[in-house]
């Protein structure tokens, strides 16, 4: 007996390819919607998971990253500008020094009530990178050293000025808000007065800052909380005679 053929088969098999293909496009369409929700690891994510809360408001990671560079800049720019009032060979170049030691004390002063009302740990000696500028302007001489001075300590205050500014645009926090205050009126005077000793080679800076890459974020290691005031600092100076003055109760005039 001949078995019949079954009606229809063919356009059932083709109505549930089109089907088939149908769901596949709308779930092509949703889970972007869907994974971007809910995935890990997005800007506001990453915000409010390295966010500390405390009395003051809220401490993100980029202003704790920055309470520990305002310590780490004076850490080797206050003992520099202590050595240039002494090695340099101008007066423009021994009035930045001034200045650098002035800016860097009452800076100093600042950024160790902030850490100590926010629970932050502080460094107590330059990183690698600035003992080695240290090092440098330690062994050099002459008007070398006023180049040296001028361009190291001027590349440095505009990459801290560019960090300022962010964190004093973004900032939930009062304590860093009024932080950032003091160090941007600080940084700029000392950025103006490298700039005055005329050593400043600027064709370099931009070079430099079209080259390099973001830095990594230099967290506190302590958590936000009560903790004890972090102490007298000890920074590493470029020789014996330089040691840090002792902390200023106001701003330079």
């Amino acid at each position: 007996m001949r078995s019949r053929p079954v009606r229809g088969r063919g356009v059932l098999s083709g109505t549930g390819l089109i089907i088939t293909l149908l769901a596949a496009t709308l779930a092509a369409l949703v889970f972007p919607v869907w994974s971007y929700a809910d995935r890990s690891g997005t800007g506001l994510d990453t915000l409010n998971a390295q966010t500390l809360s405390t009395s003051y408001g809220p401490l993100s990671a980029l202003d704790r990253d920055f309470v520990t560079k305002v310590r780490l800049a004076g850490l080797w720019e206050l003992p520099a500008g202590q050595q240039a009032e002494q090695k340099g060979t101008t007066q423009a170049v021994r009035t930045a020094g001034e200045h650098l030691v002035l800016g860097h004390t009452f800076l100093d002063a600042r950024v160790r009530d902030v850490a100590a009302r926010l629970g932050l740990a502080l460094p107590d000696q330059p990183n690698a990178q600035q003992r080695q500028w240290l090092a440098t302007l330690n062994a050099d001489q002459g008007e070398q050293y006023d180049r040296d001075f001028a361009n190291l300590l001027r590349r440095a205050h505009g990459k801290v000025f560019a960090v300022v500014a962010q964190v004093r645009a973004t900032t939930r926090n009062s304590l860093v808000r009024g932080l950032a205050d003091d160090a941007n009126a600080t940084v700029l005077d000392h950025i103006k007065i490298l700039e005055a000793t005329g050593y400043v080679d600027f064709d370099w800076l931009a070079q430099d800052a079209a080259t390099a890459s973001p830095p990594p974020l230099t967290y506190s290691p302590a958590p936000a909380g009560p903790t004890a005031h972090p102490g007298t600092p000890v920074p590493v100076t470029p020789s014996a005679t330089y040691t840090l003055p002792p902390a200023a109760s106001s701003p330079p005039p």
